[in-house]
């Protein structure tokens, strides 16, 4: 509820602070009085955009506080989704500067004024002529029939399934369409994918491949070497192992005089064996070194293979082509799968429109079980507003289609007179007459379900009589479910209040200001009986006041 409105140099205020209770409050005064300003302040500081004209002092500030209690609304999610920090009394500035600039808050965090447009629809919902053309939306239409029968736990449940049915659906569409292009790929993708399978190619393969084709291109250098080393160690003459044989004997004569030269025995005699060792692999080696002309092309026809892959797939590596061959792997499988994938991805889509389906029926049946009920209450509101002849015809009508709050379509038709042809209420129904339909939708509402503050700005107009008693009467009844502000000129009307504020003008030093001011039960009096008679207050008039008051 609105807890609290201040107002500083905005129109024809100076500074002004209102403290709201629950309930009905009224607010009165005379034409022009500045009433209309209220709602501009409040519309301003909850989004409305705003020009220097807003400034009554052009070269200070204008600044708009509105103070909420939202311990009722559970808008925490909304809060969180914002960035804002959520208090049960929530505190929402706007201050217009005289540069023209605008900067709004919440909490006194900065918001924009699109936060603030979104959060006005959850906390005031000022009620005037223009608003009811909402009545002829569909929407609104299935909002009142839903809230008397309780519908919102269904819809809630309803709309998380259409969800997840839509996220499926979107999904099947993507596959299928991907099942197409891919289609159209698919014989060149799996003869690219068979050429490289065929290839049947190692990681390390090519890499191998080089180092023994280098060797086969070097055979006669390897073998001329080699054949070298086995000479120079073999020799009978100048061989290292003859030379070596030579040394170690030489040293095992004297090895036996020192610990010096039994070492050096030692090392001789390792270095022997080393090299007799390193003999025989060399003649190993020689003996395994040979010209093979069938092997040499083999290689070359392999290595050229490879070199041939990876230039008609554009890359440098049996790595990268690699990846290629699971990249077109992957192709080819998701076309021969993909009617798996379909039926399976079909499977869940039908899994989720049977449950849709059973909760659109409950939410059906609830909504047809309500219809007599919408319509004895629409049609006995507005008996008593003055339209006694004033039916409705309402109902539903089920679809195969999934709309955003279940499978019904909805058939919202009004006759204003006895005998007359129904027709929709944009069509057949005056402005007087929506203003009153809206008023009953109001009340019904009220009592269903958990309405913002709602403000009626001036919904009186051209009622008087025993009509606006029962519009006084619906807006107390309303007050005991939510918090009501009424603007009225009525004083059947003003006496219905649990609080009343007036607005008036006064001139200060040759300025006009607009104030308001929480009257007395002795102010509302006369008040209400100045309503009643005009400035010239009769002693009758304070009498009816003061009987209209209890």
């Amino acid at each position: 509820m609105l807890a609290k409105l201040f107002i500083q140099n905005y129109a024809l205020i100076d500074k002004l602070s209102i403290d709201f209770t629950e309930g009905l409050s009224i607010i009165t005064g005379e034409t022009g009085s500045g009433k209309s300003i209220l709602l501009g302040a409040l519309g301003l500081v909850l989004g409305n955009r705003a020009d220097l004209s807003s400034l009554k002092k052009d070269d200070i500030k204008c600044v708009i506080e509105a103070e909420f209690n939202l311990s009722a609304y559970n808008l925490e999610s909304f809060f969180a989704n914002n960035d804002l920090d959520y208090e049960t009394t929530t505190i929402i500035r706007r201050e217009i500067l005289p540069s023209g600039k605008s900067r709004a808050f919440v909490n006194d965090t900065p918001v924009t004024l699109s936060n603030l447009s979104q959060l006005k629809t959850e906390l005031i919902d000022i009620h005037s002529q223009h608003q009811t053309l909402q009545l002829s939306d569909v929407n609104f239409q299935f909002s009142i029939l839903d809230a008397l029968v309780k519908n919102d736990k269904k819809i809630a449940s309803y709309k998380r399934g259409l969800k997840q049915y839509n996220v499926l659906v979107s999904e099947l569409r993507k596959l299928q369409e991907n099942q197409e292009k891919e289609q159209q790929q698919y014989e060149y993708n799996l003869h690219l994918f068979k050429e490289l399978d065929e290839a049947d190619f190692k990681l390390e393969e090519q890499e191998e491949l080089e180092k023994r084709l280098d060797l086969l291109n070097n055979v006669e250098d390897i073998k001329l070497n080699l054949s070298e080393a086995i000479h120079l160690s073999t020799g009978e003459e100048y061989g290292i192992q003859n030379l070596l044989h030579a040394l170690e004997n030489s040293l095992q004569k004297i090895s036996s005089f020192s610990e010096e030269y039994q070492k050096l025995y030692s090392r001789i005699s390792s270095v022997k064996i080393e090299i007799d060792d390193v003999v025989s692999e060399l003649e190993t080696s020689n003996e395994a070194v040979e010209f093979n002309p069938n092997e040499l092309q083999e290689i070359n026809d392999r290595l050229q293979l490879l070199y041939s892959l990876q230039k008609k797939h554009q890359v440098a590596t049996i790595k990268e082509l690699l990846e290629v061959y699971d990249s077109l792997a992957e192709k080819v499988s998701s076309v021969e799968n993909a009617s798996e994938i379909i039926t399976k991805k079909q499977e869940e889509i039908d899994q989720v429109a049977d449950k849709l389906d059973s909760v659109a029926t409950l939410i059906t049946q609830a909504r047809e079980k309500g219809i007599p009920k919408l319509k004895k209450q629409l049609e006995s509101l507005l008996s008593d507003l003055g339209m006694p002849n004033a039916t409705f015809s309402i109902a539903v009508h089920p679809t195969e289609k999934y709309l955003s709050n279940g499978k019904d379509e909805l058939e919202f038709l009004f006759s204003a007179n006895k005998g007359g042809n129904y027709g929709e209420l944009k069509k057949v129904a005056s402005g007087g007459e929506l203003s009153r339909i809206m008023l009953s939708v109001k009340k019904i509402l009220s009592q269903n379900t958990k309405l913002p503050t709602i403000i009626f700005d001036e919904i009186d107009t051209g009622v008087s009589g025993e009509v606006s008693n029962k519009i006084a009467d619906i807006m107390q009844k309303m007050g005991e479910y939510m918090q009501v502000i009424a603007i009225t000129h009525l004083p059947q009307i003003a006496s219905k209040g649990a609080t009343h504020f007036k607005v008036y003008k006064e001139e200060v030093k040759g300025i006009t200001t607009s104030n308001l001011r929480a009257l007395t039960k002795e102010e509302r009096i006369k008040e209400i009986a100045e309503m009643l008679s005009g400035k010239d207050v009769s002693e009758s008039a304070l009498i009816h006041a003061r009987e209209l008051l209890n």
